[in-house]
């Protein structure tokens, strides 16, 4: 389905604040993406965008005759557009306002979605728990999707005459249950968990500084080692789990390594948060705070790891990847009690004296 494919465009905008290129912050509107923090973003009137646009916390204006070639995202700010958009939209806890042309899909989390009697959509709108006000005039061609569950249809079944009473079910038989997850209900589980998970990095930046940024180096330099340091634990350590479990004397070590797991993977992330957050900082051309740079890092890696892996039949495949190189990192370096380039030393050959 497109939508669910342009989904993916939309996650692949984030990499832009991750990885620090040139055109991260290219104000040309002849060409180049836009990330922009905090700030509004204007096209003007007769000018044209070639790239992407990605705004948090601000609004974006597409003035009459302006046009973007490339997708927009938009976190909690204001999107009015009066021109033409060519590109897929997505935008979470904003609002929108349509009276020009767009070629392309809309996915709307939380919010509200104005068009009026001049819009024209040229494709699909997905809405997550938003409102759609839509003037007479307007124009979609597409569907228009909300977050309830499709609908069953249900073949007729005919009139029997006469049909015998079937017999009672025995105590005990199959409990059937139907359940429908709200999509709105993961997103906002994804939301929380980063909150939380940064707040707790910006405490362990103040008193692990050092120990954060060995592990973290250790990811970036050396991201596939550290991938294969995670999965070896994960197979290690249940086995031994068991094993230390099934001898009474070593059970409080089997809950211990037990404990080590979940707070290896929580150092992990923060680790690798925090050389998220020095990325953008620089890639923006500002100086934060290092707990500031590795609470937001932080809260920016949970978050989108988090919407991969709500993605069908594959998403979980890029949060795994993720969560494997956080513990890996951790296990090289011990906590980042050693540098990684310590953790694998190499046997030099004996020479003759």
């Amino acid at each position: 389905m497109k939508l669910k494919k342009n989904l993916i465009r939309f996650i692949l905008v984030f990499g832009l604040l991750i990885i620090p290129t040139s055109t991260v912050l290219a104000q040309d509107p002849d060409g180049g993406d836009v990330v922009l923090f905090g700030q509004n973003y204007t096209v003007k009137s007769g000018d044209t965008l070639n790239g992407a646009i990605a705004v948090f916390g601000g609004n974006v204006m597409i003035e009459e005759d302006a046009k973007v070639n490339g997708d927009i995202i938009l976190f909690g700010g204001n999107l009015m557009i009066n021109g033409d958009i060519d590109g897929d939209i997505a935008l979470i806890g904003g609002n929108i306002t349509i009276s020009g042309e767009i070629d392309g899909d809309i996915v709307l989390i939380g919010g509200q979605a104005n068009l009026t009697s001049t819009a024209l959509v040229d494709g699909n709108i997905a809405m997550i728990g938003g409102n759609l006000d839509r003037e007479e005039g307007a124009e979609i061609t597409g569907d228009v999707t909300y977050n309830a569950p499709p609908g069953i249809n249900r073949p007729n079944v005919p009139d029997v005459s006469n049909a015998p009473n079937m017999p009672n079910q025995p105590f005990g038989g199959p409990n059937m249950n139907y359940r429908f997850d709200n999509p709105l209900w993961e997103i906002g589980g994804a939301f929380g968990r980063a909150l939380v998970v940064a707040a707790i990095g910006m405490l362990l930046m103040l008193f692990l500084q050092p120990q954060l940024a060995r592990a973290g180096d250790a990811m970036v330099t050396q991201p596939l080692i550290a991938g294969g340091f995670g999965l070896l634990a994960l197979i290690v350590a249940p086995i031994a789990i068991v094993i230390m479990a099934v001898t009474i004397l070593l059970i409080p070590v089997a809950l211990i390594v037990a404990f080590l797991i979940p707070l290896a993977w929580l150092f992990g992330m923060v680790a690798l948060g925090q050389e998220v957050g020095e990325r953008f900082t620089k890639a923006i051309n500002q100086t934060w705070a290092p707990v500031l740079a590795t609470g937001f890092g932080t809260f920016l890696l949970v978050l989108l790891t988090s919407l991969v892996g709500i993605v069908p039949c594959f998403g979980w495949i890029g949060e795994a990847i993720v969560n494997l190189v956080a513990l890996g990192g951790v296990a090289m370096t011990w906590f980042g009690t050693r540098s990684a380039s310590r953790s694998i030393t190499p046997i030099e050959p004996p020479t003759n004296a």
